[in-house]
């Protein structure tokens, strides 16, 4: 699903999509600094005809996207620069099955371009406007890196603060308790936290690694944990050494 962020370039707001291959920037958006909202169409579509554009976007698409149509882009190209050859975005996606440029219906609707090619149409209306641009767009990732590394601290502190307490809880209770073997005392704390993978998220964690074995090598499933969850699994981890200290089964313990 698509996260649309906004950023003011030169007092003009301008949609950033982020989609599954990277983030797109709505050109409709950045023609309004040409020209009035009611011509921006106008605008993208003098751009795209025009047949520099059409080598760069045809560059572009060879070099990320394997599913191009190299045949239709190179009729196009022929066609450029002749008087009677006109191409909108559609027509231009339709026929060569390119990504680096759509048209998004609905809310925040307009020509949306990958942030390469959103520069190069930045070019075309102002190389001023252009390095206004990539300036607040990097400030943008600037702000969501941090963003991104305030949550992972988050998320550390919760996987790691009361996990501690559960351990201890292990430890001191069900060890003696069952008398392991030396050799199997790592088998208890495994069979806990598996407890409440189970009751979370209801999958135990080779299930997951089974499920998951591209990234089961480096990581597993508390990694990719949302903020919310590992913070019902802390409160869960609490509550399970509070019930191992009281002698209750892990029947009982899982039920509750």
């Amino acid at each position: 699903m698509a996260k649309n962020r906004i950023i003011t370039v030169q007092n003009i707001s301008v949609t950033v999509s982020t989609e599954d291959m990277d983030d797109y920037i709505c050109i409709t958006d950045m023609a309004a600094a040409k020209s009035d909202n009611s011509r921006a169409a106008d605008v993208i579509k003098n751009w795209i005809r025009n047949r520099s554009t059409l080598e760069f976007l045809g560059t572009w698409e060879q070099i990320y996207n394997p599913k191009f149509k190299v045949v239709e882009f190179d009729h196009f190209k022929q066609e450029a620069g002749l008087h009677t050859f006109t191409l909108s975005v559609s027509d231009w996606v339709e026929n060569t099955n390119a990504v680096g440029i759509y048209v998004k219906r609905g809310r925040y609707g307009g020509t949306y371009a990958h942030k390469d090619i959103a520069f190069e149409f930045a070019s075309a209306i102002s190389p001023v406007f252009k390095l206004y641009l990539i300036k607040e767009f990097q400030r943008l990732k600037e702000e969501e890196n941090n963003l991104q590394k305030l949550e992972w601290d988050a998320k550390r502190f919760l996987s790691k603060n009361n996990y501690l307490i559960q351990t201890d809880a292990v430890k001191n209770y069900l060890i003696p308790q069952y008398n392991f073997r030396e050799d199997l005392k790592w088998l208890p704390y495994a069979e806990e936290a598996d407890l409440l993978n189970v009751a979370l998220f209801g999958f135990t964690a080779k299930a997951w690694r089974d499920a998951n074995p591209e990234l089961a090598g480096k990581s597993n499933v508390r990694d990719y944990a949302t903020i919310n969850e590992l913070t019902v699994l802390s409160n869960l981890e609490t509550h399970n050494a509070q019930m191992i200290r009281e002698g209750k089964g892990k029947v009982d313990r899982y039920m509750r």
